[in-house]
């Protein structure tokens, strides 16, 4: 289960706003990438967000529990979003780091930096450290994974009721067979990622 350990590393070197960073929607051919940063205080009782984890490890119904419980124990937490055109724009990678870095920038102050992942965030300034599997392993990244999930789920929830013939209540906006043949029959929406879809598109054809 996650814990402090890389928290209080930070915080011994008197960096006490440690955001931890996570996000969500790297893989879905539709809608946005979010992003999340949470703040706790130092020796924050993780016992308060009970069965905290990573999202992907609980049911949804866990993580909408827990959702508005982070934001009330959290110090701080800020999110980032970024939108198909803009995906399609950058690319996946640097739209993830544009995600982290807009969900970073609202925090009141930040004195260092977890990362879920291996990849730091090429421009952002001051103490950061990337950790593999954070979210099953930091509380902070765990937070922010919830966060994101929570907050992107939310979103395809609302993008359904715009663009209702696609199914993204139901998948997300993930390449499920469902979703793949609704696109290849209908075409893509203007919440769909162009360059993710090119090969289902052309395997249509």
């Amino acid at each position: 289960m996650p814990d402090f350990v890389h928290e209080q590393h930070f915080w011994q070197q008197n960096h006490l706003r440690v955001a931890g960073v996570d996000e969500a929607g790297r893989g879905p051919l539709a809608g946005p990438v979010v992003a999340a940063a949470v703040i706790f205080k130092p020796h924050f009782d993780a016992s308060r967000l009970a069965g905290l984890n990573d999202s992907k490890k609980l049911s949804e119904a866990k993580r909408e529990a827990l959702f508005p419980l982070i934001q009330a124990e959290a110090l701080d937490y800020g999110l980032g979003i970024v939108n198909a055109p803009l995906i399609d724009h950058l690319n996946i990678l640097q739209a993830t780091y544009l995600a982290m870095w807009r969900a970073l920038s609202q925090l009141k102050a930040v004195d260092a930096c977890l990362i879920d992942g291996n990849r730091a965030i090429p421009f952002w300034e001051g103490p950061m450290q990337t950790l593999v599997k954070g979210d099953q392993r930091s509380v902070s990244i765990a937070a922010a994974s919830v966060l994101a999930k929570v907050t992107r789920d939310q979103i395809m929830q609302a993008l359904d009721q715009t663009w209702p013939g696609y199914g993204f209540a139901k998948h997300k906006g993930y390449p499920t067979a469902v979703h793949t043949q609704l696109l290849q029959a209908q075409g893509p929406s203007p919440q769909h990622r162009l360059s993710f879809c090119q090969k289902f598109l052309e395997a249509s054809a």
